[in-house]
C-alpha cells in the first residue's frame, strides 16, 4: 500500500519492542497487508510522536484533514503547527510525560466542517510514556445523526 509514513511491519516491530516480558500480542496474528488494510479502514486520522517528540507515523497519507509532506518523518513535531500553537503543544507533551494527563481534545471549524482533534499519552505497562498518539476525524456527518438505526435494519 502507498502513503505510509512507516510500514505496518516496522509498527508491528516497534510493538513488539515495547514488550518487557517477551509475550506475544494479539498484533502477532495479523498479517502486514491485514493491518495495513486496518490503519487505512478506520474512520480516524491517526499520527504518532515518539518520546522524544519526533513525528513517526500517520495513516490515511493521501486524504488526510491536515495533510503533511513524508520529509516530517524524524522531524520534531513542534514543527508540524503554527508558531502560535507551540507552546500549547508543548504544555500537552510536558502533561503526557509528567503523567499529569492522558488525554486532550479540541474541536475546530473548518469551513463548513467540524473537526475532532484528540491527543492521547501512550504508555507501557509500567506506566512509562512512549509517545503520543493524535486522532483526527471530520464529525460533521456525525453530529447530525438522530434517532437510531440498528443493525437489523440494514
Amino acid at each position: 500500500m502507498t502513503g505510509y509514513a512507516l510500514s505496518a511491519g516496522q509498527v508491528r516491530t516497534n510493538l513488539k519492542s515495547y514488550r518487557s516480558d517477551g509475550s506475544a500480542t494479539m498484533i502477532e496474528n495479523l498479517s502486514e497487508e491485514q493491518l495495513e488494510g486496518i490503519l487505512e479502514a478506520i474512520p480516524v486520522e491517526i499520527s504518532f510522536v515518539d518520546e522524544n517528540d519526533l513525528v513517526k507515523f500517520w495513516n490515511k497519507h493521501e486524504t488526510r484533514i491536515f495533510k503533511r509532506p513524508i520529509s516530517v518523518i524524524g522531524k520534531s513535531v513542534q514543527n508540524c503547527h503554527p508558531k502560535q500553537s507551540v507552546d500549547k503543544v508543548n504544555q500537552i507533551l510536558s502533561d503526557f510525560k509528567s503523567g499529569r494527563r492522558d488525554s486532550a481534545e479540541f474541536w475546530i471549524n473548518l469551513g463548513e466542517r467540524k473537526i475532532y482533534i484528540r491527543y492521547f499519552a501512550v504508555r507501557d505497562k509500567a506506566g512509562g510514556y512512549l509517545g503520543t498518539l493524535e486522532a483526527t476525524q471530520d464529525i460533521t456527518e456525525i453530529k447530525r445523526i438522530e434517532g437510531e438505526k440498528r443493525l437489523l435494519e440494514y
